[in-house]
């Protein structure tokens, strides 16, 4: 198993310079939101525990922050809102099944503050 909080090529600063402040903060509470939904699929899903990952969810884990750290559009729409559909289908319908699972038991533990980053 493999920790939530390795750092990945993804994460290191891009060889094109530094990314603006805000950028830089939306995507790290964008990774910081992924890493919070899967994690609490993979503990429901596959047994993991808390603060670690099955080698099929990190792997879904790393894939989704290299995209999301090259994603070209400024400012980043949501995922759903996204005219440009940057993952896989296989990935697609991995994070829709990660979010469906996550998300509706997330909010029933009264975590508002994902309701806020759905909607807005």
């Amino acid at each position: 198993m493999a920790s939530m909080n390795e750092t990945s090529p993804a994460q290191a600063g891009s060889p094109g310079g530094e990314k603006p402040a805000g950028r830089a903060a939306k995507e790290a509470n964008d990774i910081k939101v992924l890493e919070t939904f899967i994690g609490f699929y993979c503990r429901g899903k596959h047994g993991s525990r808390k603060g670690e990952l099955c080698t099929s969810c990190h792997d879904l884990l790393a894939y989704a922050r290299t995209k999301r750290a090259k994603c070209p559009l400024d400012p980043k729409p949501d995922c759903k809102h996204c005219p440009i559909h940057c993952y896989g289908k296989s990935q697609r319908a991995a994070i829709r099944e990660v979010m469906a699972y996550s998300g509706r038991r997330l909010l029933l533990r009264g975590r508002l503050d994902l309701l806020w980053h759905y909607f807005f």
